[in-house]
């Protein structure tokens, strides 16, 4: 089977091949034959009740300086591509949501990877509570009695912006922390939505395991350890990767949220466990993939291009 794939990404002269799970995915689709255009979501354009971009025919090669060719841009209608890879990086904003209103008008007619609606309706900090126990105690709020309440039930927090990413912004709140009041503030202007107050899990420290899931099945794990001097894990932040096996308490948080990603089509998933709670779902531009085959881990890349071609078939 020979498809027509586009993706919709940052910049590919910027990305770090090593680790960029994007061009895993490319790679493989290359490798399968899959004939593969590229274009920024800058460059989507909707003309009536058509979706058109300027797109570039693209060739992938896994070499750190030269890891990419492109062709001659031609506009290009999007329904005329068999499937298009969801995949540029949050911030998850304004522009962010408006692509998702875009790609939702051919999609599932063009199969878009994953369900641009479901994006848009399950940001990863919050499609999470759906699992509240599941997960850590949470609160999502900038109401400063309620957040008050809870650190007093809880005792240390972290506190995190609700559309963060990569780990930025992320603060722990020891119990009478006298940051806490400049903290409070500096988000308070900072961020217009709610943020996130998770009871502080010091297991943190022994790592924070990213499980990938496709449609709705495990595929594979890696344990990001965070530096001795940072309380994040993000492997941009500084974590290292460690390979790693699930729990009994892990695989039964892949078998309860499976279900509910399938039915919204989320098909490429990664979802965040710390001390065997699930903190995060993320359904945007999910990464781990290189981690985890460079760890000896199996290839998922080649598992969702499997599921990818299934529903294409």
């Amino acid at each position: 089977m020979k498809l027509k794939v586009a993706v919709q990404m940052d910049p590919i002269a910027r990305i770090n091949v090593r680790g960029d799970s994007t061009f895993a995915l490319l790679l493989e689709a290359q490798k399968r034959g899959h004939e593969i255009s590229y274009y920024t979501p800058d460059k989507l354009s909707l003309r009536g009740k058509d979706l058109v971009a300027p797109v570039q025919s693209l060739t992938v090669r896994d070499q750190d300086s030269d890891h990419f060719t492109l062709g001659e841009t031609k506009r290009t209608y999007l329904e005329s591509f068999d499937v298009v890879l969801l995949r540029q990086d949050p911030p998850f904003d304004l522009a962010y949501i408006t692509t998702t209103h875009f790609l939702e008008r051919i999609h599932p007619k063009t199969l878009v990877v994953n369900n641009p609606a479901s994006v848009r309706d399950a940001p990863e900090k919050l499609f999470v509570m759906n699992f509240p126990e599941l997960m850590p105690p949470t609160l999502i709020s900038r109401n400063l009695d309620e957040i008050n309440s809870f650190r007093a039930e809880h005792g240390a927090v972290v506190m995190k912006p609700l559309h963060g990413h990569g780990g930025a912004a992320v603060f722990r709140v020891m119990p009478q922390d006298m940051n806490f009041g400049s903290l409070f503030d500096m988000f308070s202007v900072t961020f217009r939505e709610p943020w996130v107050i998770q009871r502080f899990l010091p297991e943190v420290k022994q790592g924070d395991k990213r499980i990938i899931l496709v449609d709705g099945e495990f595929a594979g794990a890696v344990n990001r350890v965070p530096a001795a001097d940072d309380l994040r894990s993000n492997m941009v932040r500084g974590g290292a990767a460690k390979a790693t096996d699930l729990t009994p308490r892990e695989r039964e948080i892949c078998e309860r949220i499976g279900p509910a990603l399938r039915e919204h089509e989320l098909l490429f998933v990664g979802i965040d466990v710390i001390d065997d709670h699930l903190t995060e779902i993320n359904v945007t531009s999910p990464t781990g993939i290189r981690a985890i085959a460079k760890l000896g881990g199996s290839d998922i890349a080649a598992k969702i291009w499997d599921r990818i071609e299934a529903k294409r078939s």
